[in-house]
């Protein structure tokens, strides 16, 4: 029986059903299915299929958007049950766009695709200078900072923190992703960034394997 709820919870995550997402969530919570296979089964697995499907041009931005929208929505019925129980996540992300740059839907959609495989992340939104990146960063413990930028001109902000990092020490402490339309690999390497993504599936890809390597 417990299979089944979660495969119908998946099915509706990938189709953007809040409510019904929400329904069995609580649902599965009654009849005693446990909290970390609601997560895992149910909205987890469920956000990674989008992200394949994203990656292959299967499905777009907009349903990406929905089916995150159902993902929190279960996340946050299930939320406190998995603090009850003491699930640990995969590991701390902060992310932001870099000073300058206003752009976030590529900022929001890596987010969400690094909640969908497990990561607990920390938005801390567009505009971001130096020194945010680096104190929310300590201030969360965090085992990544993913950086974006839409813009050339706003591209040598990631270096700033690269170099900031370096400055007090902290530089070997985080795993720093870089990411956002005109950055690449070249770009990457150049400032000194552990990885560079093309897309949002693949970053938390990349991130998940990282952390856990760590």
């Amino acid at each position: 029986m417990g299979m089944e709820i979660l495969e119908e919870m998946s099915g509706f995550l990938q189709k953007g059903r809040a409510k019904n997402v929400k329904a069995l969530v609580t649902q599965a919570l009654e009849e005693g299915i446990d909290p970390k296979a609601i997560l895992n089964e149910g909205l987890l697995s469920g956000m990674m299929i989008i992200g394949e499907k994203f990656k292959k041009n299967e499905v777009f931005v907009p349903e990406v958007l929905v089916a995150a929208r159902a993902m929190n929505a279960g996340l946050a019925i299930l939320e406190p049950k998995l603090i009850e129980i003491g699930n640990e996540p995969v590991g701390k992300v902060v992310i932001g766009t870099v000073k300058g740059d206003l752009h976030d839907i590529g900022k929001n959609l890596v987010a969400m695709m690094l909640k969908g495989a497990g990561l607990e992340v920390t938005d801390i939104g567009v505009d971001v200078d130096v020194d945010k990146f680096i104190s929310e960063a300590e201030n969360v413990g965090a085992d990544i900072i993913c950086m974006s930028a839409l813009l050339t001109t706003t591209m040598p902000n990631m270096k700033a923190v690269i170099d900031e990092l370096k400055a007090r020490g902290l530089r070997d402490k985080y795993i720093v992703m870089v990411g956002g339309a005109p950055v690449n690999e070249a770009f990457a390497e150049q400032i000194g960034a552990d990885y560079y993504t093309p897309d949002a599936a693949t970053a938390a890809e990349v991130a998940k394997q990282a952390v856990l390597a760590k």
